[in-house]
């Protein structure tokens, strides 16, 4: 089984898959070598080139390679959030200092998308340990060429486990949602109750703990959550990266804070906007390459913590105790479409990073508004059928337009499809494994230039928008 604790990962903007897994397969390249290497090679291949210097890759896999590591991260560490990185140079760490050299080849490797070839040489210039292939799968994960080709088994994108994967046998393991409403349903248990006792399988609490170590990671989760959330109401300018968006969220809050603004003020809809100036912070401060949460991945980082303060704000009764539960019944939902399709962009298009957000924030909810396993389930169908066919076409290579704004309406979809559900009796004709089956159909038709690669859609198209006035 996937972790929950693995599934939401605390690291930096302004992507996941881009930054959060190419600096970890760095880190775990010059970690594993016989000795700190004088001199690295690194080569990226497919969207990891075609996008990479948009997506922060080039200063990940550096940072990467000297030591540093996602989670701890220092903010003000060299070179800055979108300031341009030099193809070749020396870089320094906690690890030590090196020569660099990166190569950008947009022809993708043929195992995946996103891929990487690290080679490394010491001070006389003779090669250092293997050359490594790694691949970043979507989420901060990662796998070598060893272990997806272990993984793939023939299927195309079906990207399955990461190398943090778990092989201890849990008390409910599960596949697909059928499986977790089986257990469900016999056991009497909830999905966040079914999750929870399969993570303390994996991870057991110490002796006199107050807590299993799982819903300590997601305390830990939540706190960043709230903290990317306040950072990105703070926080006024331009976001990095040359297109000249300006953050948004800062100007919303004081217009909410002042009542709203006229065209929507006295229409009932306070709660809508409210999620909205969360998503944007949250997806601001990814795209400015702040802390952040992947959740599941950081290109929908902020459909999950938005949906949680709309709990948090609007619904009676919240605690800690409903935030675990949100997030365990979340991570079921994540862990199945991780499982059986992608939660990647450079996959599946953002119908497996927005859609899949959407679907586990929608359950989430569902799941603390007193909804059953049925309800919970159809409310993750709901929200994940209508993003199906969402492409990721990055303009600029950015995870700013139309990433931020996509949050944003993803969170809305979310809490809408949670109310819908609850509103039925858990009975539906689509059920949550065939909307996930359709996803990853849909990905493997969608034509490479709607994933991820900046190469169509909106990416190409910004040019020649018509420009609208405002109401």
């Amino acid at each position: 089984m996937i972790s929950v604790s693995d599934l939401f990962s605390i690291g930096i903007g302004p992507s996941s898959s881009h930054t959060v897994g190419p600096m970890r397969a760095a880190h775990d390249f010059t970690s594993q070598l016989p000795q700190f290497p004088a001199r690295v090679e690194a080569e990226l291949r497919g969207s990891l080139s075609a996008t990479g210097a948009g997506h922060g890759t080039d200063r990940a896999v550096i940072l990467g390679l000297v030591g540093y590591e996602p989670t701890t991260l220092p903010a003000d560490v060299e070179p800055a959030p979108g300031e341009a990185v030099p193809a070749q140079g020396t870089h320094s760490g906690p690890a030590g200092q090196l020569e660099y050299s990166l190569i950008f080849n947009n022809e993708a490797l043929p195992q995946h998308p996103n891929g990487m070839i690290l080679r490394a040489f010491d001070e006389s210039g003779q090669p250092l340990g293997e050359t490594m292939e790694y691949f970043s799968v979507g989420g901060g994960f990662i796998q070598t060429a060893q272990q997806l080709r272990e993984q793939l088994s023939g299927e195309g994108i079906k990207a399955g486990a990461a190398s943090a994967d778990r092989e201890i046998q849990v008390p409910y393991p599960f596949n697909t949602a059928a499986e977790l409403l089986e257990h469900s349903q016999r056991e009497g248990k909830s999905f966040a109750e079914i999750v929870l006792a399969n993570e303390i399988a994996l991870t057991p609490p110490a002796e006199g703990a107050a807590q299993p170590p799982v819903l300590d990671h997601l305390d830990r989760v939540w706190a960043a959550m709230k903290s990317c959330v306040s950072a990105g109401l703070a926080a006024n300018g331009t976001l990095p990266g040359g297109l000249g968006v300006v953050r948004r969220a800062p100007l919303l809050f004081d217009s909410l804070m002042e009542g709203g603004s006229r065209h929507t003020r006295g229409e009932g809809l306070d709660a809508m906007e409210w999620v909205n100036l969360y998503a944007l912070a949250v997806n601001e401060q990814n795209a400015a390459g702040g802390r952040v949460v992947t959740a599941p991945t950081n290109g929908a980082a902020g459909i999950i913590p938005a949906v949680l303060h709309y709990a948090r704000d609007f619904l009676r009764d919240f605690s800690i105790e409903k935030v675990h539960t949100f997030l365990l019944t979340a991570g079921a939902v994540g862990i199945i479409i991780k499982q059986n399709a992608s939660i990647s962009g450079a996959e599946v298009g953002c119908q497996g990073e927005v859609g899949s957000a959407s679907a586990m924030a929608a359950a989430g909810l569902a799941a603390i508004i007193g909804g059953s396993p049925s309800q919970v389930e159809n409310a993750a169908e709901i929200a994940l059928e209508h993003n199906l066919g969402l492409t990721c076409d990055p303009v600029g290579g950015l995870v700013q337009i139309p990433c931020i704004e996509r949050n944003a309406i993803g969170s809305v979809k979310s809490i809408n499809a949670a109310r819908l559900a609850c509103m039925g009796e858990g009975i539906h004709r689509v059920t949550l494994d065939d909307v996930i089956r359709t996803m990853a159909e849909t990905g493997r038709d969608m034509l490479s230039k709607y994933k991820e690669t900046s190469m169509g859609g909106l990416a190409v198209n910004i040019g020649i928008s018509v420009a609208f006035t405002e109401c």
